[in-house]
């Protein structure tokens, strides 16, 4: 069955490893949506967070060939397993704004819990996070202004409730 897959991956923090890691995926034809990575508590330890669309066999398949990678610490499968996630994406976007659209643009900012990051005098810069859905929901609302750019992060998320693997990956560095 085709969806999508969050890998969570704890790894060393040093060169190469993003590209082992990627080079799985892209060896076997997978495109990868959203690929997030930074350093942990641990400046020794790296968390990335992979999305991927895909065949739940292979994938899991994926997910035991990117454990046994050397630099790899945990890896986990957050759409394989049962319990709740916590997920978020940053957007920044560039839109045009007339002095007199300005106030409807914050508005619609102010709905979304975003912040104006940056006025200049023919544009504005919003800032968001949250899930997919609301980034979605937020552009959707500001396309009617004329968006000039978006950048959006990767997908970052987090089990909820107590995480072993973060603990047991700082007691192996």
């Amino acid at each position: 069955m085709m969806r999508r897959h969050i890998f969570y991956v704890l790894v060393e923090n040093r060169s190469g490893v993003l590209a082992r890691v990627a080079g799985l995926f892209s060896a076997r034809g997978f495109n990868i949506e959203s690929l997030t990575v930074g350093e942990t508590d641990s400046p020794r330890i790296s968390r990335m967070t992979i999305v991927v669309p895909g065949d739940d066999k292979i994938l899991d398949q994926v997910r035991k060939q990117l454990g046994k990678l050397i630099d790899v610490h945990d890896v986990r499968d957050f759409s394989m397993e049962t319990h709740d996630i916590v997920n978020r994406e940053l957007v920044l976007c560039k839109v045009n704004a007339e002095p007199s659209q300005r106030g409807d643009i914050v508005e619609i900012a102010n709905i979304f819990r975003a912040r104006i990051a940056d006025v200049s005098p023919q544009s504005m810069i919003v800032e968001a996070t949250g899930s997919e859905n609301k980034i979605a929901g937020l552009l959707k609302l500001l396309a009617p202004y004329g968006i000039i750019e978006v950048a959006r992060s990767g997908r970052v998320a987090m089990a909820r409730g107590n995480n072993e693997s973060i603990q047991n990956a700082r007691a192996v560095a």
